[in-house]
């Protein structure tokens, strides 16, 4: 994949660097070593290798011993990007024929000269050398000023305006001009890489009530139901500290949305085992424990008789017991059972529109430089027992780094060319995704969500649409469901009297709204070409959505305690946790990983990455496929502002960087009709 050189956009931003298309290159190995007496090898610098930075240095950065990984690039990436292209364009005579597993290693891994080559230059730099599960990862081990002196860069501290402090390399990574194209970037030499879930929940004081108004109401209602939350109702509750009545959906104590109203209102077929992912196995991604009687829990209120299958696989050590590479920062407040709320809403969610798949449950450990999470990625790939992958966990591309997304696309390349589909969540904080990690509002898209062999998911609300106790609810009218951005607070409005003088800014980081953007890394697919009217020559996000409001949410059961260590589930409902409403595109991705699981069990056959299906079914017959979220948004209740953007990009018809293609029809979808 191509990707995208165009000019950074800044902000009081730590903008990281671009980057580089994947190189290819050998270095014989009888050039791996030079006569004492002969000069100094020319360097090259890596591309996209130095990120760009508007925040001070502090200091030199020093460990005594420290872990990174070489990303090498593909043999023959001109091929690779050439088979990726047939195997997903219908009538090629490639079309759909996926590799198996070992085959994209044996056709596309680095030569062995060429690793060689690499391990040889960086054992004489005094550097201890190994390999991975994955051909195209080298793990190098030493002090930072070995490390400094092998890549030929600098290592500094940095503090950004706000106070957070991180290392990463001043200088740009060079190396022998033999060697540099072979190399696609280095893992580790920043530790920015700090992935979020992407969970929401109502604010803290929200509070199921007994009554609601008469007047608001709705058929199926049930006495805890409440409207959708005004912009005046909102003020109370995050500026003011009241308490926000919240009620919605069947769930117990009106916590949410069923698995059979999901089903419902997005027009599930009938049809048994086969169009509920009987015969597929799907994965979520993940980084923290849960406990797996809550999600028992969950099975045994909507589900009859049954059991759900789930299988647990740990990566580096997973987060009870974090293998953390030398140098990188595993914070146990962010590992042991610290994203409960995420797993268990992934989980439930797969499950609630795939519950005769077979749900694999990949963790590994939080770190600070994204090497687990990039091991974890590749284990998923290496051992290729799943077809579909769900993530909720992410950050902004600026966070992510130029090395770090160009190793993530390499196995991203492997598991479309296996058959793989990916689908994660493109962010919970409209156009500016970095608001939460860094509280700067620099337009910026979600990693992995951006990246081109990725399906990225964005949000919608139902809004005013609440089905109460009613378990199969048709889907809303015409214009009630919109993006995902309460009473449209979400914006680059100064402060002002519609946003309670707090500025658009903070509302896109206290409610939300669903991610959507153009890529600072990669230029425009194939896929979208064709596809999208006002293309913008980048990867624009996301394809495809689903709801992710946190005020009309589905019901998540999890629960913590003393025994699950820094759960977030545990201070939840005065403590110990419970039943409660849950949103975010956290749960419009497993949506659609659990949708296409429906999918390939009714076909037969996995489907793989599916943005070639969703730009195709856009061109030719959008309305069979989807829910255009395009058409002027109605609101029913009185104070309630419509949503029709999410923070900076409006709905329209066709394609829009707020909500995709929009959101699924699920018969059309799993059977083709």
């Amino acid at each position: 994949m191509r990707a995208l050189h165009r000019p950074l956009r800044a902000g009081g931003a730590a903008v990281l660097g671009l980057a580089s298309i994947a190189l290819t290159g050998a270095f014989a190995a009888g050039q791996a070593s030079a006569a004492t007496s002969a000069p100094p090898p020319r360097l090259a610098a890596v591309k996209g290798s130095l990120p760009a930075t508007t925040d001070k240095i502090t200091g030199a950065y020093s460990a005594s011993k420290m872990s990174v990984e070489v990303s090498l690039a593909p043999r023959n990436q001109a091929g690779l990007d050439s088979e990726l292209q047939a195997v997903y364009t219908n009538g090629s005579s490639q079309y759909g024929k996926f590799l198996q597993q070992g085959e994209f290693d044996a056709t596309y891994a680095p030569a062995a000269g060429t690793v060689d080559s690499v391990e040889a230059y960086l054992r004489d730099a005094g550097l201890s050398v190994s390999g991975t599960d994955s051909p195209f990862l080298l793990q190098v081990t030493g002090s930072s000023t070995r490390i400094e002196t092998a890549f030929n860069t600098k290592l500094s501290d940095y503090a950004d305006p706000h106070g957070t402090r991180y290392f990463s390399n001043s200088e740009a990574v060079r190396l022998p001009t033999a060697l540099a194209g072979s190399v696609q970037g280095v893992i580790g030499l920043s530790n920015t890489v700090r992935m979020q879930s992407l969970a929401v929940r109502p604010d803290g004081k929200a509070e199921k009530v007994t009554k609601e108004p008469a007047a608001q109401k709705s058929s199926g209602s049930s006495s805890c139901e409440t409207p959708y939350p005004t912009a005046q109702w909102l003020f109370d509750a995050y500026v003011s500290g009241a308490a926000l009545p919240f009620g919605y959906g069947g769930g117990p104590g009106c916590s949410g949305l069923t698995p059979s109203q999901t089903n419902s209102i997005y027009g599930a077929p009938g049809g048994g085992p086969r169009v509920k992912g009987a015969g597929v196995s799907t994965a979520v991604f993940e980084l923290s424990a849960y406990q797996a009687s809550d999600v028992g829990t969950w099975a045994a209120q909507f589900y009859s008789h049954y059991k759900p299958n789930i299988t647990n696989v740990t990566v580096d050590g997973g987060p009870l017991a974090p293998v953390c590479p030398s140098g990188d920062t595993c914070p146990a407040q962010y590992n042991g059972y610290s994203g409960d709320i995420e797993v268990d809403a992934d989980i439930e969610n797969e499950l609630a529109v795939a519950p005769d798949a077979h749900l694999y449950v990949y963790n590994a450990p939080n770190d600070y430089t994204g090497q687990t999470e990039l091991d974890e990625y590749t284990t998923i790939a290496q051992q290729d027992k799943v077809a579909s992958i769900s993530s909720s966990w992410g950050e902004c591309e600026n966070d992510a780094g130029a090395a770090y997304a160009q190793a993530e696309n390499t196995v991203f390349e492997q598991m479309a060319l296996q058959g793989q589909s990916v689908f994660s969540s493109s962010g919970d904080t409209g156009a500016y995704d970095c608001i939460r990690s860094d509280g700067t509002t620099v337009v910026n898209v979600n990693d992995p969500a951006s990246q081109p062999w990725v399906t990225s998911v964005g949000g919608t609300s139902l809004e005013t649409d609440n089905p109460g106790t009613t378990q199969r609810p048709s889907y809303p009218k015409k214009g009630v469901e919109t993006v995902w951005n309460d009473d449209n607070l979400c914006s680059e409005q100064g402060a002002a009297a519609d946003n309670d003088q707090q500025g658009g800014y903070s509302w896109c980081a206290a409610t939300g709204a669903g991610g959507g953007g153009a890529s600072q890394f990669w230029s425009e697919p194939f896929y979208q070409k064709s596809a999208i009217s006002d293309a913008a020559g980048a990867r624009e996000v996301p394809d495809v959505s689903a709801n992710a409001d946190e005020f009309t949410p589905y019901a998540e059961y999890c629960t913590g305690s003393s025994a699950t260590p820094y759960s977030t589930c545990a201070t939840i409902s005065s403590g110990g946790g419970g039943w409660f409403g849950i949103g975010g595109t956290s749960l419009s991705s497993p949506l659609w990983g659990a949708l296409i699981a429906d999918r390939d069990s009714f076909q037969g056959h996995r489907t793989g990455n599916i943005n070639s299906l969703v730009y195709s079914w856009l061109r030719t017959d959008p309305g069979k496929y989807f829910n255009s979220i395009a058409a002027p948004a109605r609101s029913s209740e009185a104070g309630v502002i419509p949503a029709t953007n999410n923070g900076l990009f409006y709905t329209t018809s066709g394609y829009d960087q707020a909500t995709g293609a929009g959101t699924p029809k699920f018969a059309a979808i799993i059977t083709g009709s």
